[in-house]
Parts: C-alpha cells; structure tokens; sequence
C-alpha cells in the first residue's frame, strides 16, 4: 500500500515482551521448585533472567533509537484533541453541578466544538473564570 509505515520495530517490540513474559513464567516456575534450600532450575532461572535483560535492553534502545527519537508533536492537533476532550467539563461540576456539566459536554461532542466555547456560551462564567477553575482542579 502506497504511503503506508511499516511499524517493525513496534512490532518487534511487542515480541521481546511476550518472550520476556514467557521467562517469567519459567522463572516463577523454577522458583517454586526449590526444597530443603536447594533449587535444582537455579541455572534455568539465571539462563531466562539474563535473556529477558538482554532482550529488554537491546529492545529499548532499537526502539529509542529507530523509532521514539523520530517521533514529533503536532501542537495544533493535539490541543484540537484536548480542547474537544469532555473531561474538562468536570472542573466545572462543583460550579455549575454534574447535569448541566453533562449538557455541556454533550452540546460539545454533537456539535463538534470545543468544550470551552460552549460552556462559556451556555453559562455565566467567563473564558477567564473557565480556566481558573480547571487549574484549581488539575
């Protein structure tokens, strides 16, 4: 598919973590077998413990190094997202109560707008007094 990324190193990733799941369980296992404080699976146990550690390690830093460090924020969609999101409405609960809070965030989502700008339409409060409640709740 033209355009398509192609998410190897995720996808790797989540790979290392299920085979670092699957030493654990060996681990957990062997752990269990000890008696009379000797433990038989010692060597299995420090064979699955160092794997896991390499694995994870080298695993982070591919995943650093191929992937996270390319990575950039896009501030206009993610302050749309967050602007839109109706968890914000709820600083405004003990001011306006939880039903009118829930119209809000409803008028919001179906009219697809921010959160802010409806409140302020549809209450008393002002953009100012807005975000002074929403940092007193954070």
């Amino acid at each position: 598919m033209p355009g398509k990324v192609n998410p190897v190193i995720p996808e790797a990733a989540a790979m290392a973590a299920a085979q670092v799941m699957g030493n654990d369980t060996a681990i957990s296992v062997g752990g269990q077998s000890g008696n009379f404080e000797l433990n038989v699976m010692l060597p299995m146990i420090a064979a699955n413990l160092l794997k896991s550690i390499g694995l994870l390690t080298s695993t982070s830093r591919l995943l650093a190094d191929k992937a996270i460090s390319s990575f950039s924020v896009n501030e206009a969609k993610l302050n749309e997202a967050l602007h839109r999101n109706p968890i914000l409405v709820t600083a405004l609960n003990p001011v306006i109560g939880y039903a009118r809070a829930a119209e809000i965030a409803k008028q919001a989502y179906s009219e697809g707008r921010p959160i802010l700008d409806v409140a302020v339409e549809g209450t008393d409060l002002s953009r100012k007094n807005w975000r002074c409640y929403w940092i007193r709740r954070s």
